[in-house]
């Protein structure tokens, strides 16, 4: 197995630091923009329903760069690249600002992605080979907490924001991270890159952006777009042509852009399969749980937010209880017992009501959060762990990939279900709740069914050390 490089204490200690911030600043930049597009739209002179453009234009470049995020670490070093990602991310925020047209704005919306897609695979690219195998668990703890913080802050956060500066400061607050976080990269970044070049699979990667680009269009058409039945059939149909089309390509060729050999490694399979099922979930969560306190239990969008904060704070408490909790029971035990209990805690959304006490809603919300927050550490570095040499970089991009994919589709599946569920719920308070009540069962019963995938793992998948013989 590759060794990871030796780092000097001062870089061990701030390195996870920096890589967090860098999470935060993409997560939060991904939620803020939903509640700021009124706004936007009345100040640049634009129908509200075309401003989804300008999110379309992020999530698409993003689709699209990421595949290539791991062959480019390799090629160029881990360190030029983390700090031109966040440059790039910066830079696209100040001309986001500036700009005083929607054309201008989805141009620089295209920057920022370039930077998103390559920031956060990178970062979590550095931690897999800077760290060794027993503390990756911790540093990958470390690291996720602003994945989970940032898309339930972002919407109060923008509303705050919006409400009481403007639209602009949604990008602005990005500038002095940024500045800080390119200034921190040059110091403390380490220069990992493959010794060997690796052939760029340029056919491959075509093919492969293609297929992301149709099915994220064709989820964001189920949710956000509502792109007509027939385009999203055709657009799924492209998406898994050109994947099918890949991968026969892959298995014939020496190096393609992802490795069929990825899927020999158990641990990888097992962990990427069950990312896809279980996000279909607790990816949907930071889009129907503000509604749900909105729209069916009558909260006004600055309790809704502030309802939300211990859900939050239990999330960062469960990093502390991860490692013990995964060198005690293992992986197999964990993830299949908290997926379950994680389907269970979505379901129980439907139950609140308006006769629901406040303290028994945020002991709930905090109890999803904590199982939430278990369930992305334990599987992502479940994924990881197993990864060696030349598999590190595109089984990571591949990760990335698929969480980008399965959160879109949480939250497309979610969307349709509750609208659905809702057809004809208008000024019913009662069917409203009922709608939610549905879509969350059904929710969290697809969450519920990663506990079969992650119940392949053996028993001593993913162990750091032997456990104590009695």
């Amino acid at each position: 197995m590759e060794e990871p490089r030796t780092l000097d204490p001062h870089t061990a200690r701030l390195l996870p630091w920096l890589i967090a911030v860098a999470f935060f600043m993409q997560s939060l930049d991904a939620t803020i923009l939903n509640v700021a597009l009124p706004a936007m739209a009345h100040d640049l002179g634009q129908n509200p329903l075309r401003m989804q453009s300008v999110v379309i234009a992020y999530i698409l470049t993003v689709a699209a760069l990421i595949p290539i995020s791991g062959w480019i670490a390799d090629r160029f070093g881990s360190r030029r690249v983390f700090c031109i990602a966040i440059a790039l991310f910066t830079l696209g925020s100040l001309f986001c600002a500036l700009s005083e047209s929607l054309q201008a704005l989805i141009v620089s919306r295209v920057i920022q992605g370039f930077g998103g897609a390559l920031m956060v695979p990178v970062g979590r690219l550095t931690i897999l080979r800077a760290f060794p195998r027993s503390e990756l668990v911790r540093v990958m703890s470390f690291v996720t907490i602003p994945a989970l913080i940032g898309p339930l802050a972002g919407p109060t956060v923008g509303g705050w924001l919006v409400e009481y500066l403007s639209w602009h400061w949604i990008f602005l607050i990005n500038l002095p991270i940024g500045v800080i976080g390119c200034v921190l990269s040059a110091r403390l970044m380490p220069d990992f890159r493959r010794e060997r070049r690796q052939r760029f699979d340029a056919t491959g990667f075509v093919l492969f952006s293609a297929a992301t680009l149709s099915l994220s269009l064709a989820l964001e058409g189920l949710g956000d777009m509502h792109l007509s039945g027939p385009r999203v059939v055709v657009l799924l149909v492209a998406g898994l042509g050109c994947l099918a089309a890949y991968w026969l390509r892959a298995l014939r060729i020496d190096e393609p852009l992802f490795s069929p050999t990825l899927f020999r490694i158990r641990t990888f399979t097992v962990g990427i399969i069950g990312n896809l099922f279980a996000r279909l979930g607790n990816g949907a969560l930071p889009f129907l749980i503000p509604l749900l306190l909105q729209l069916g239990l009558g909260f006004s969008p600055s309790r809704a937010g502030l309802s939300m904060i211990p859900m939050t704070l239990a999330a960062m408490l469960a990093k502390s209880l991860v490692r013990p909790l995964l060198d005690r029971v293992g992986y197999r035990r964990t993830l299949v017992a908290n997926t379950l209990l994680l389907g269970a805690l979505i379901m129980s959304l439907g139950l609140l009501g308006p006769a629901t006490p406040y303290w028994l809603l945020l002991l709930q919300l905090s109890a999803l959060g904590l199982v939430n927050s278990l369930q992305f550490t334990a599987m992502n570095t479940i994924t990881l762990i197993d990864l060696e040499g030349d598999n590190a970089a595109s089984g990571n991009s591949l990760l990335a990939v698929v969480m980008q994919l399965s959160i879109g589709m949480g939250v497309a599946s979610s969307a349709a279900l509750l609208g659905g569920f809702s057809t004809g719920a208008e000024g019913d308070a009662r069917t409203v709740l009922d709608a939610f009540a549905a879509t969350f069962l059904a929710v969290g019963g697809m969450a519920m069914l990663a506990s079969i995938i992650f119940f392949q793992l053996h028993p001593g998948d993913g162990r750091t050390r032997p456990r104590r013989r009695r």
